[in-house]
């Protein structure tokens, strides 16, 4: 009987003291920031792929386009071109993957020209209505086109501009008749420095440092009605050293944080407001009297649903576990290239990004190989996470044609 009469007391003082308050029940813990055309992040040439994804302070070449075009006002070649493969989810399907195309000119010591075209291919997908209907065949892609400016600012610091125009067809029209692309604009400013050759004790040496922000551009969305997505606009930063033993033997050996200027999603949940009378969820004794609900209420962190613009600042301090919790939205990678005669290279790197925030971690083993004015480069990734990398086991294929080389050999 006490126990009874001790119950009674505990859910009267629990309905008194709890009229007119709040209950917040959280929805989801996952703060991983997505962006619509995210194959814009994945690595195109082999070259940053051999080395876990670097590519914004390495030397200089015919893929720059895509880390840091900046770097082609350093190119030691009149001009180039680079074609790229990589197989995407290649143990699953083999009709997925990722092209592209890239030029460049060295108009003159300096200034560059570059031009790009990346083309990702989802397959396809065969759409079967009934089985008296014949099967119709959709072929979703993703692309982009794009063009840069460098300049020589001094003789150790270039610059430069790009401007690129994002095309995603994914829409099925077969499901949807008014589907549509979508598409958009970005910005690149990116910036290189590459010192002059110095002698050290046994070796001598130069050091390369690079910045690069990526994507800068409106959201991308499929219809008027839906939902906006940012692009991935990105920031990178990388320095590194080259260590110069002799006239056939270099090492090069570069780190490179990254972070998507985009805003962290909050952490979100639904609020219930008690009613006057103080009953809670579970104890609601008048149907007349209303209970109010409030879902995707903003627990901590910021709205996320800001233009563009605002979303890169806010992008620096918006993430509901604070400080922490915003370093762990950069990722890092270690690379290093080993060459040798400038006509055979070895490449290993690390790529690291916290488990919270995608768990993407890997190696990467990467070779190339000159003959007169042709380069084939190879990289193969290992992953080092729980979560399986798309690219996982992946043999990826870059082929380089460089004309004029050496013409602006200035070491």
């Amino acid at each position: 009987m006490k126990k009874y009469i001790l119950a009674l007391i505990t859910i009267s003082l629990f309905k008194v003291t709890n009229a007119q308050e709040t209950v917040v029940v959280p929805q989801t813990d996952s703060r991983v920031i997505t962006t619509g055309v995210p194959f814009l992040l994945i690595a195109s040439d082999a070259r940053a792929a051999g080395m876990g994804d670097i590519g914004v302070a390495t030397s200089a070449d015919a893929n720059s386009q895509q880390w840091n075009p900046a770097k082609y006002s350093f190119s030691l070649a009149k001009s180039g071109i680079a074609v790229n493969y990589t197989p995407y989810l290649s143990r699953l399907v083999n009709d997925i993957f990722l092209g592209n195309i890239t030029y460049f000119n060295r108009l003159n010591e300096r200034s560059a020209f570059a031009a790009s075209f990346k083309y990702f291919s989802l397959g396809e997908i065969e759409i079967v209505q009934d089985e008296f209907s014949e099967a119709l065949i959709e072929q979703p892609n993703e692309l982009t086109i794009d063009a840069s400016y460098s300049l020589r600012l001094a003789d150790q610091f270039s610059m430069a501009v790009a401007l690129r125009y994002l095309r995603s067809d994914l829409r099925i029209q077969a499901v949807d008749a008014n589907a549509q692309a979508a598409s958009s604009i970005g910005v690149d400013i990116a910036g290189f420095y590459q010192s002059e050759e110095e002698a050290y004790n046994s070796f001598n040496g130069r050091w390369r440092g690079g910045f690069a922000i990526q994507n800068l551009g409106p959201k991308i969305k499929y219809d008027d009605g839906g939902r906006e997505n940012f692009l991935p606009t990105t920031l990178r930063l990388g320095g590194g050293f080259d260590f110069i033993f002799d006239d056939y033997n270099k090492l090069a050996v570069t780190a490179e944080v990254t972070k998507l200027l985009v805003p962290t999603p909050p952490e979100l949940g639904t609020r219930f407001t008690y009613n006057e009378s103080g009953d809670t969820p579970g104890f609601q004794e008048n149907e007349d009297e209303v209970l109010t609900e409030e879902p995707n209420y903003i627990i901590a962190g910021q709205d996320n649903d800001v233009s563009f613009a605002k979303g890169i600042f806010q992008s620096f301090g918006d993430a509901p576990g604070g400080f922490s919790e915003e370093l762990k939205e950069f990722t890092w990678s270690l690379g290093a290239e080993y060459t040798y005669q400038d006509s055979f290279a070895f490449r290993a790197g690390y790529f690291n990004e916290s488990e919270e925030k995608g768990a993407r971690k890997f190696f990467a083993l990467g070779a190339g190989f000159k003959y007169t004015t042709i380069n084939i480069d190879l990289s193969y990734l290992f992953s080092a996470s729980k979560v399986q990398s798309p690219l996982e086991n992946t043999l990826r294929f870059s082929l380089t044609f460089n004309f004029g080389d050496n013409e602006y050999d200035e070491y």
